[in-house]
């Protein structure tokens, strides 16, 4: 097919551009800037007691926040944890939950709409168009910004309307309280519970596999015993909690073998009694190499030398394991002469 055999579409511009058939007219500039707007001033703008209604709905939304914060911190000290309450139409639900919730977001609610009151009533709403520059920024460009920021704080009003400006930074101040006290769920303080144990004058020292007390002839050269104190029973409530401070080793040690004075001082003729839990992160210590009188940790692999105060040889632990001072009774059984010198386990912030 030759190109004579195509029809000439009509629709098509000639190519003589005649002007009556298809003729393309180009325009000079075919993205042209529409402009902005003309800008429509507010109530606000033109009426000040319009002006002072929008400021006053603002500070009240900043207060509401701080009351609902206020709210938080009284429904978190106040309603118990096991308190149920019927809400239509959630159904039953927790009290202290409820309360938490509706405080917190009424906080968080009012602190953003008061934000956007302000800024959709008081602030400037001029829209202005500024040319797109280089990423790098030249000195009367950064002049330039913080000249902007200047006018920006001035046309909020900040300055000019004490009221608002307070009662935000009121609204801001308190909220983080919320946060501070969901820190109380962390546990109950300390306070000296971590430096005391149960071991106290003239506690027997038990067996933790027979659950009888100990004489010295019971404790072998070269053995490990695992102990606790006499009064410690299984079936406590508490019982995971002392006996994870109170767990105690025995060993048996020559006594020309003991290196050092205190140690030798503390313990009855060879036998010396030592912290079971590893002062690295708590472990049970359980492993015992009868030659060199060393125990291991076994989960960081942390040694101690029992012949020399239980010092640190090897791996994490940052301080030896305290030793309990013992002798013995009247009755020939292996007692405790008082309770620990120093905090058993790892280090803790408040440690002295």
């Amino acid at each position: 097919m030759s190109s004579q055999d195509i029809p000439e579409d009509k629709h098509l511009p000639s190519e003589q551009g005649d002007a009556h058939h298809g003729a393309v007219a180009v325009a000079d500039d075919p993205f042209a800037d529409p402009g902005l707007p003309v800008h429509k001033p507010r109530i606000q703008d033109i009426d000040e007691r319009a002006a002072k209604r929008s400021e006053r709905t603002v500070a009240m939304l900043f207060t509401l926040s701080m009351l609902a914060t206020v709210g938080f911190i009284a429904s978190y000290v106040s309603i118990p944890v096991d308190k149920i309450i019927y809400v239509f139409p959630i159904g039953k639900v927790s009290a202290l939950n409820f309360a938490l919730g509706l405080t917190l977001g009424v906080a968080l609610f009012c602190i953003g709409a008061g934000a956007v009151h302000w800024a959709r009533t008081l602030m400037s709403d001029v829209e202005v168009a500024d040319d797109r520059h280089e990423i790098a920024a030249p000195a009367d460009v950064k002049a330039k910004v913080m000249q902007d920021f200047a006018d920006g704080a001035n046309e909020s009003g900040i300055a000019r309307r004490p009221l608002i400006r307070n009662t935000l930074l009121g609204a801001l101040a308190l909220v983080p309280l919320s946060g501070v006290m969901l820190l109380r769920d962390l546990g109950p303080l300390p306070e000296k519970k971590l430096r005391k144990t149960v071991w106290a004058k003239g506690k027997l020292i038990i067996n933790q596999n027979t659950m009888e007390p100990l004489r010295p002839e019971d404790v072998l050269v070269g053995s490990l015993t695992f102990a606790m104190p006499e009064g410690l029973e299984e079936d406590q409530h508490d019982f995971q909690v002392q006996i994870a401070k109170a767990a105690l080793m025995l060993v048996r040690i020559k006594p020309e073998d003991i290196k050092d004075k205190q140690e030798l001082e503390w313990s009855h003729e060879g036998i010396v009694a030592y912290s079971k839990i590893c002062t690295h992160v708590g472990c049970p210590i359980s492993l015992y190499e009868q030659q060199t009188h060393h125990v291991l940790c076994p989960c960081h692999q942390s040694t101690f030398d029992l012949s020399d105060g239980a010092r640190v040889i090897f791996g994490p632990a940052g301080h030896a394991l305290p030793q309990l001072r013992i002798g013995v009774n009247d009755e020939g059984f292996l007692e405790a002469l008082g309770d620990f010198e120093e905090p058993v386990g790892p280090a803790f912030w408040e440690r002295g």
